[in-house]
């Protein structure tokens, strides 16, 4: 099985597809759409449209997809079979707000020493 997965480093959706990935234990290409232009125009071109995250497995692409639409997917190919197994990570949402202001360097960081 070939997969591509558009990525953002610090997105919470990306999160949840690099979870799913590693709770079946699937090799994938986790490609950076944030720090590298070419991979961004690459998934927009292939996808049609410029949202994240996409995955596109053996050629067939989702995209604007959650870790639980990716996981839904796969099963329902038969690509994988239901784990019991927990993602570790939230597979069904993006950043919470803080998250969010933490990336923007809205919450301040204190240090200790």
């Amino acid at each position: 099985m070939k997969i591509i997965a558009y990525l953002k480093p610090h997105c919470g959706w990306s999160r949840g597809v690099r979870a799913v990935m590693e709770k079946y234990q699937l090799p994938f290409e986790d490609r950076d759409i944030w720090n590298d232009i070419h991979q961004r125009v690459e998934m927009i071109q292939k996808s049609g449209q410029e949202l994240s995250p996409c995955v596109e497995i053996n050629g067939h692409m989702l995209a604007d997809v959650s870790g639980d639409e990716v996981e839904a997917w796969l099963l329902a190919q038969k690509l994988v079979q239901p784990s019991g197994t927990q993602a570790g990570v939230p597979t069904d949402r993006g950043c919470s707000d803080e998250e969010h202001a933490a990336q923007r360097g809205e919450i301040p960081v204190h240090f200790k020493g």
